[in-house]
């Protein structure tokens, strides 16, 4: 496990390195997060033994790492906690976004799935 998080940071160590090199926008660790994407992609359809252990470590490990998820939630919580008084002054707007991001987000992931729907049925 621990080679697959040095892997991940190396993807984001890579990201970063892009990211200052061409004066990118966006950030360097998104970029590292499409750059991984885009080799267990490659490892999909390539059998190399290499490669397919590559993205059997990747995998077992994200699945690891998602037994921790919960505790990303911990630093929220206490932001939330205390900027109360913010959080009343903007509560309405407040409410807005969360209503409006969750309508597009269920949107857009409707849109997205019925193209990989049949995407997957034409194949």
């Amino acid at each position: 496990m621990l080679g697959a998080f040095f892997t991940i940071f190396i993807f984001q160590l890579a990201g970063e390195a892009i990211q200052k090199y061409f004066d990118l926008a966006i950030p360097g660790p998104v970029l590292g997060l499409v750059l991984m994407l885009f080799m267990l992609l490659l490892t999909r359809r390539n059998m190399n033994p290499a490669l397919t252990h590559f993205r059997t470590r990747m995998i077992n490990s994200a699945e690891h790492l998602l037994g921790y998820l919960s505790l990303l939630f911990v630093p929220i919580g206490v932001g939330v906690i205390m900027h109360l008084q913010l959080l009343e002054a903007q509560l309405l707007r407040i409410i807005a976004i969360i209503v409006i991001g969750t309508i597009g987000t269920m949107i857009f992931t409707a849109f997205i799935f019925l193209k990989t729907s049949k995407a997957k049925a034409d194949e």
